[in-house]
């Protein structure tokens, strides 16, 4: 079953991609649907074994390298963080491709495409399965490279070039800084492994572990689109509507979060490290809601918002509620994903227009996406009785109690 669904969106890639001329775009959509619908059911039914029997899952494929003091071998880790991101990740993947069958209809290279989503899907199950530090980067890495094939699908446009040359620079400038914290914790630790560099962490002066952490916070910081970083990420609206959706509410932005989540075990060793993050997380939330305020083009509404949340659970993560992120991103997935759906199908319907001062009387036309959009919309304001009012209000009642207390509340509630 793991097997399964960690390499099925890996086979269906490569099955769009090499034969999808064969298949064509109807053989294609049969296909994918087919193998993507079993990679769901199969990824609910591992969230109810390891969250209901509350235990965890390590599988051993194989050793890659052992060099003497170097080595790795490459393991899945199902855990409760796994399952519940695993979930979230195959979801909205499956309701992305469902969409493009139809957004992407009528265009010659929904094969291509397919396969980059797939592609995608599997890269970022490989980057929230692995047990360890080089497993996760080659999935870090394999996000960051599919977004930039999907960025520039339409690669005879300048500007989506562009978006996407920007995206991958702005990217590796994160990376880069993401992959000399790695090397500085296997110096520290002795090894790759996240059981491992826990173990050893906290048994030894947690001084020495500011260097290297904040060398991942700067990984975190680019992949997470935070303040500084935060430039690719409306930019990356020059993809199809459907790349949009599962880069802001599944994959891509989600992995900083998660790897703050998954070394928070390390992370509370240095508090140095943690008030960074809350300063970091509180100013991107507040800053980008400002930005997203000023803007006319739909998509870059949502995506400035994106921005927002995810300060929102950056900052979180410096209190030391690691759940309660985790919580908010899995809700903000969700109803993140409804909208930017939502959003393709009112651009789709008129030929491609982004300006809402060039909107009006939709509802009218469409109704259904209005509902949608109402519904989005009050998740993402944290209204009552919808998701994301239960995981902003623990959010903006941690700040209020917190030792940060006039930063912390004024930006989770201004923002």
């Amino acid at each position: 079953m793991i097997l399964i669904i960690v390499f099925l969106p890996l086979f269906n890639s490569l099955l769009c991609g090499f034969f999808g001329r064969f298949f064509g775009n109807k053989g294609v959509k049969l296909i994918s649907f087919f193998l993507i619908i079993i990679t769901l059911i199969n990824s609910w039914i591992i969230f109810y074994e390891i969250n209901f029997n509350n235990t965890f899952l390590y599988y051993i494929l194989l050793d890659w390298f052992n060099l003497g003091l170097l080595s790795n071998s490459f393991n899945l880790k199902f855990d409760l963080i796994t399952t519940n991101m695993l979930v979230l990740v195959i979801t909205v993947s499956f309701f992305v491709h469902l969409f493009s069958y139809s957004y992407m209809e009528n265009d010659p290279h929904l094969p291509r495409f397919i396969s980059y989503l797939s592609l995608f899907t599997f890269f970022m199950i490989i980057l929230i399965s692995s047990s360890n530090l080089i497993q996760l980067f080659i999935g870090w890495e394999g996000v960051g490279l599919c977004s930039y094939l999907l960025i520039n699908f339409w690669y005879t446009r300048i500007q989506a070039n562009k978006s996407a040359i920007k995206a991958m620079i702005i990217n590796k400038l994160g990376d880069i800084g993401l992959l000399i914290g790695i090397i500085y914790l296997w110096i520290f630790t002795g090894s790759f492994e996240f059981n491992d560099i826990f173990i050893i962490s906290i048994t030894n002066n947690f001084y020495t572990l500011y260097i290297p952490l904040f060398f991942v916070l700067i990984g975190v910081i680019g992949k997470s689109a935070q303040l500084g970083f935060h430039m690719w990420l409306p930019d990356a609206m020059e993809g199809p509507t459907p790349v949009s959706a599962l880069i802001h509410a599944a994959t891509m932005v989600t992995a900083g979060v998660f790897l703050i989540i998954r070394m928070s075990p390390v992370f509370e060793l240095s508090s140095t490290v943690l008030i960074l993050i809350i300063i970091i997380g509180g100013l991107t939330s507040f800053f980008s809601a400002t930005i997203g305020m000023v803007q006319n083009d739909l998509k870059k509404v949502i995506a400035y918002s994106t921005c927002s949340q995810l300060g929102y659970m950056i900052m979180i993560c410096g209190f030391s509620f690691y759940d309660l992120s985790l919580f908010h991103l899995i809700n903000h997935g969700f109803f993140k994903a409804l909208l930017f759906l939502s959003a393709g199908s009112i651009i789709h319907a008129i030929n491609d227009e982004q300006d809402m001062r060039k909107y009006g009387a939709l509802k009218n036309f469409l109704p259904l996406i209005f509902i949608f959009i109402i519904i989005g919309s009050i998740a993402l304001l944290g209204l009552p009785f919808l998701s994301g009012f239960y995981s902003k209000d623990l959010i903006v009642e941690v700040a209020l109690f917190s030792n940060f207390l006039s930063f912390s509340v004024w930006i989770s509630i201004s923002a």
